[in-house]
């Protein structure tokens, strides 16, 4: 059997040291997964090891968050097993459809992004922070995420790369730069991205490879796509990702991109209310859970 290897791409904001957070990513994992195919998790269960986290955030923000603040919460997400009615009514209620709208207008119209409400604004900013590549930075991150890759592929080993948020962009630009400069043979098995940024026109247009022809456009070295977008998540607009990358498809780069955005929820909460954006409530669902143990499952 070909060796398995997931690598998970976390999001933004400073995150808990590396070994914790792993943890509890691959708890949170695994629990969708045993919700969806509770052989597949007792045949992963055994893998642990085959998990691999790249842990940029203290590159980008020289900060540790304190995991004790999200560990009841996360308790009592792996409690919880579907969507209540009240996180259904708050993720398509008329505040976040406003929000919504504000941010798709903010994606065509990019000078208003300063007039949005200041969270929005401030996460734009930040985001544009990695596009940057202030004291080259965004390279210091991508370097972490090529080093494992590399490896992995040289090994010839079955790769699922996962990628959330803004470690979807990191993701993609790593997977670009691999393809056009160091022209790295092999391919990721499955790219899955998570309540990803992909889909807005303000990131593609500062996408490695944005204005180059043809395939020198693209990342040359994914065989699938899966995206995954949660009713609710203002980060993840733009959802059709078989519409945003259908040049992918036509220059026969990849064999399929599918999404997966109606009637997902993610039902993560703390003490500020309702994330339908958090890694952890990403995971932990069934429907995330299943295309992984299909991948897993998968013969050679």
């Amino acid at each position: 059997m070909q060796k398995r290897r997931i690598i998970f791409v976390p999001g933004k904001n400073p995150k808990p040291p590396a070994d914790q957070q792993r943890e509890l990513l691959w708890r949170t994992m695994l629990e969708g997964v045993r919700r969806a195919e509770p052989e597949c998790f007792k045949e992963m269960l055994r893998h642990s090891d085959d998990f691999k986290l790249i842990a940029w955030t203290y590159l980008y923000y020289k900060e540790i968050k304190d995991i004790s603040r999200d560990l009841p919460w996360i308790d009592a997400l792996i409690n919880t097993h579907m969507a209540s009615t009240e996180d259904i009514r708050e993720a398509n209620s008329w505040n976040r459809k406003f929000y919504s709208l504000l941010l798709t207008l903010a994606d065509i119209f990019p000078f208003i992004i300063p007039l949005l409400p200041k969270p929005m604004s401030s996460s734009a900013k930040e985001t544009n922070r990695y596009f940057t590549n202030k004291d080259d930075t965004a390279c210091d991150i991508r370097d972490m995420l090529k080093d494992e890759l590399r490896k992995c592929l040289a090994n010839n080993e079955k790769i699922l790369l996962i990628g959330h948020s803004l470690g979807s962009v990191i993701a993609y630009d790593t997977l670009w730069e691999l393809s056009h400069l160091e022209h790295l043979p092999g391919k990721i098995d499955l790219f899955m991205t998570l309540g990803s940024p992909l889909g807005m026109k303000y990131i593609q247009h500062r996408l490695m490879g944005y204005g180059r022809h043809n395939k020198k456009q693209y990342p040359t070295n994914i065989r699938r796509w899966t995206n995954v977008s949660a009713e609710g998540d203002l980060v993840a607009l733009g959802k059709d990702f078989s519409k945003s990358f259908e040049s992918m498809l036509a220059l026969n780069l990849l064999e399929s991109i599918d999404n997966h955005s109606e009637g997902i929820y993610n039902f993560f909460r703390n003490e500020e209310g309702l994330n339908s954006h958090r890694s952890y409530g990403y995971l932990v669902n069934p429907a995330v859970g299943k295309i992984i143990a299909d991948w897993w499952k998968e013969d050679d």
